[in-house]
């Protein structure tokens, strides 16, 4: 079987949790410190503040950028619900804009559309798969309408714009490490930013709204990171790189290899370094694709089946968003991971060829 996703876990992990529990310091203290920095210093931020995962850090960076009840925030209905669930969770409203058709991030002149229709207070854009999304427009927007600018790089840890880590161009920028994302803390996530008061407020409330030992300012959550899992991260983070050039690597395989005019591929957008977190392809008969590829014990996703303000959860929620509706009947992930052997990808190719070739000739005749 060639799965969908592999996690890496060896040696090295077991190792540092191991010198964690030996020590018996479990709860927040020097490995988060250590890997708040490191993850900063990585993508070239002043700041980190770790969390408990990646919705708690969506959470967190909203307010500490002092988005809440009355505010509106513009964001993509084609995400993982959680991007729309933080929100909701600072008392704010989703306003949900349309997306790119070829990139599947949030379309900026939607967004910015919908900014003026409905004044709103912030921006959450959304790195879609590892694809950086357009920032220098989302900059401008933001920027011209005194708006709050957050990322949503959950799944682009490497992915890069000019030379620029995603998650450092907005406000503030969210990660998440799940353990299928490109690297692992187990669970976990982290905000950071360049501003020192955006971080400070972001550290006060994942602890509790704690200024003192037991002195609280403000309502806050507890959703620090542990020892244990910022052990894991700093030990992933040193193989990071390697993780986004194999996907890389095998990206570019399967942009070579497979035939573009059949379906669309996820080409890198000029002057971006795409991280992979998912090849995703579209493509009108994915159903008919991803059952032929399973019976071949080759793993697919499909992220994602339903736009978010189709969900139970946001009932009476409406929007007009006919790409991001499009794009949920033909997205089909295949297996990218850095796990995957140069055979792996032969037979992937092999797989979706021998297909496409059926169902083409089906056509045909």
């Amino acid at each position: 079987m060639i799965s969908l996703a592999a996690p890496d876990i060896g040696e090295p992990e077991f190792e540092s949790v191991e010198d964690v529990i030996k020590e018996g310091r479990l709860v927040a203290g020097e490995e988060v410190e250590q890997f708040e920095a490191s993850f900063a210093e990585y993508v070239g931020a002043e700041h980190g503040v770790a969390t408990v995962n990646g919705t708690a850090a969506l959470h967190t960076a909203l307010e500490a950028l002092g988005i809440g009840e009355g505010d509106s925030v513009v964001t993509t209905p084609f995400s993982f619900i959680a991007t729309a669930n933080a929100i909701r969770f600072a008392n704010a409203e989703p306003v949900f804009a349309d997306i790119d058709p070829e990139t599947l991030n949030l379309d900026p002149d939607s967004a910015e559309a919908a900014v003026r229709e409905h004044d709103a207070d912030a921006i959450l854009v959304v790195h879609l798969y590892g694809q950086p999304a357009r920032m220098e427009r989302f900059r401008e927007i933001a920027d011209a309408h005194d708006l709050a600018l957050i990322e949503d790089a959950a799944q682009a840890h490497g992915a890069t714009i000019d030379g620029e880590h995603v998650g450092t161009i907005g406000d503030a920028g969210c990660f998440s490490f799940y353990p299928t994302k490109n690297m692992t803390t187990g669970e976990g996530g982290i905000v950071v930013t360049d501003d020192e008061a955006v971080a400070r407020r972001a550290n006060q409330f994942i602890n509790h709204g704690r200024t003192g030992s037991y002195t609280h300012a403000t309502l806050g959550h507890n959703y620090r990171m542990t020892n244990i899992a910022g052990a894991i991260g700093l030990t992933q983070l040193q193989k990071l790189p390697y993780y986004v050039d194999q996907r890389r690597r095998n990206a570019q395989r399967l942009l070579e290899e497979l035939d573009g005019d059949r379906f669309e591929l996820p080409e890198p957008r000029p002057g971006t370094e795409h991280a992979y977190h998912q090849f995703t392809v579209q493509y009108p008969q994915r159903n008919a694709l991803k059952l032929d590829l399973e019976e071949r014990d080759i793993g697919t996703g499909v992220y994602y089946p339903t736009t978010i303000h189709r969900q139970g959860a946001y009932a009476g929620e409406e929007a007009t968003t006919p790409v991001a509706e499009r794009a949920t009947d033909r997205v089909l992930s295949l297996p990218v991971h850095p796990g995957l052997t140069d055979e792996d990808i032969t037979t992937i190719v092999e797989a979706v060829e021998r297909h496409l070739t059926h169902a083409w000739g089906a056509i045909g005749e």
